[in-house]
Order: structure tokens, then sequence, then C-alpha cells
């Protein structure tokens, strides 16, 4: 008897592995909690250190995947139990429901629009009117005018906003639901999901430090340290005069550079920790 594999988590490590075992001759089952197989890696533009694009990495190993006759995919699972021992395991997976037949689906997108969790019903209510600053109305219309008012323009006004602002003002998101006629859930998600939004009002100059590999290697856990000193604050917070916001990314494309320090646009490479205080001069209150 052949046997069978379970593997659970559909990213590209998980993908991996179930196509070595299918090949080998198992049979597959390929759990993963979310609708789709392809993890962190589908939503990347290039890995490093070879700069290579993630999906053209990515996409044949889906299509194998999905094609492979010893894999069978289980998304939208998730394991609820495992019990026996080593060579007979029983494992008890909970699948959700996805109110489509996946069998007939052609990526169509009508489901989408007939989704009702995204088309709930709007009943005539009193709302309670929208109380924002003359100024940020003004430059919020003025960018509606300027990129228009369907829905696929908001992500550049909030975009605008968050540049001019600093912040995405909560009175903002509440004006655009009302006049753009889109759930204020709806842009909390965008402006959740896109790191470069911010709900917190940010200082004035904005302290990216790159915690990457090259940068890590490189001593970055030596500048983090330094900056928190300098600026008595800690990693997401901002100074009490609204001068500078640290915060932490992964990577900055300046690999050859690191470690990297970006203040604003302006970028600062091979940084040593003695250098911070020196960089802080050059952003004067």
């Amino acid at each position: 008897m052949t046997g069978a594999v379970m593997v659970i988590g559909g990213g590209i490590a998980g993908i991996q592995s179930a196509l070595d075992l299918a090949d080998s001759g198992f049979k597959v089952y390929l759990v993963e909690a979310t609708p789709a197989i392809g993890g962190n890696m589908a939503r990347l533009d290039k890995t490093f250190p070879t700069n290579d694009c993630s999906m053209c990495i990515l996409s044949p190993k889906l299509v194998e995947a999905a094609r492979h006759r010893n894999i069978e995919l289980l998304t939208l699972a998730e394991v609820q139990g495992v019990t026996g021992s080593a060579g007979h395991f029983q494992i008890e997976v909970k699948q959700k429901a996805r109110y489509v037949d996946a069998t007939k689906c052609t990526g169509c997108g009508l489901c989408l629009a007939q989704c009702p969790t995204r088309n709930l019903p709007r009943f005539d209510v009193e709302q309670e009117p929208v109380i924002i600053d003359l100024q940020i109305k003004t430059l919020v219309d003025d960018l509606l005018a300027k990129h228009g008012t369907s829905p696929n323009a908001v992500i550049r006004v909030l975009q605008e906003v968050n540049v001019r602002l600093r912040y995405l003002p909560r009175e903002v998101i509440t004006y655009l639901d009302r006049t753009l006629d889109i759930p204020a859930s709806r842009l909390y998600r965008l402006g959740t999901f896109y790191k470069s939004f911010s709900f917190i009002e940010r200082g004035r100059h904005t302290i990216s430090l790159c915690d990457g590999t090259a940068c890590h290697i490189r001593g970055s856990a030596r500048l983090i340290a330094e900056l928190k000193r300098e600026l008595k604050i800690d990693v997401g917070q901002t100074t009490p005069d609204r001068r500078f916001s640290l915060e932490i990314v992964r990577c900055l494309g300046c690999c050859s550079l690191a470690p990297v320090v970006k203040v604003d646009e302006r970028i600062y490479g091979n940084v040593k920790s003695a250098e911070i205080a020196k960089i802080l001069k050059d952003y004067p209150t």
C-alpha cells in the first residue's frame, strides 16, 4: 500500500513539498486555509537576491499542482484534529462552503456582482452629518475633480490625501463613503492593506530603516537601537513634536548600500551608528 500524505499550508514550500511527494507516487492532500494556494509569494513583485519575477517562478508550480493526478487541493480548509500514530493518522478537516461550484467556475467574476456580503441592501435611514474641516474638504473635493469619482479612482485620492496630510483622517473616510457611495469598510480595507497608508498622524519626516537580509547582516539592528535612543521613541511611533516617525521596512532595493536608512525620499547608504545624529540634524525643526 502506497499510503497518503497531507501537506498543511499552500505556500511555495507546501506546493513544492506536495509536488515532490506526488512525483514519488504518494497521494497528497494539500490543505490551505485561504481560497487559493500560492501564499505570500503570490503577493511579491520580485525575489531576493536575484530579483527574479516571483510569479514567473510560482505560476508553473500552481498549474502543475492543480493538474497533478496525485494531488487533491483542499482550499478554504482547516485541520480540526489529528489522531492515531505514525503511519496511521486520522485527520479531521473542516472545509468551508464556497457557494460556487468550483468545477464550473471560469473566473468570469459575475459572482462578485451578486455577492451578498459585498452588496448589502442600504435602507433609507437618517445619517448624521459629516463633520470635516473646510480645508480638508476642499482638498478632497479638488482631488475628486482631478481623478474622478469612480471606485477605481479612490486609491489615488487616498494616496494624495495620505501624502499631504501624512495620514488618513477618519472624517475623510466618512466623507468619501458618503460622496462616492463606497462602504467605509472597503476604504478601511484599502488603507490597512497597503503599508504606505496610515490612520495615525505621522511626523513631518518619515524615517524608514531597512531590515532586509542584506541590511540585517550588515548591522541594521544597531541602527535601530541608535535611532530609538536618539528619538526616544519605539518603532511605529512619532516624536512628541511631530518631527519624526520611525518605521521598519523589509527592502528598499539598495542592497549594495546596506545598511540603508531612508528619510522621506532621501537614501543614506553604508550608515554607521555614529552617523545617525548627523543625519537627524539635516532635518531641523
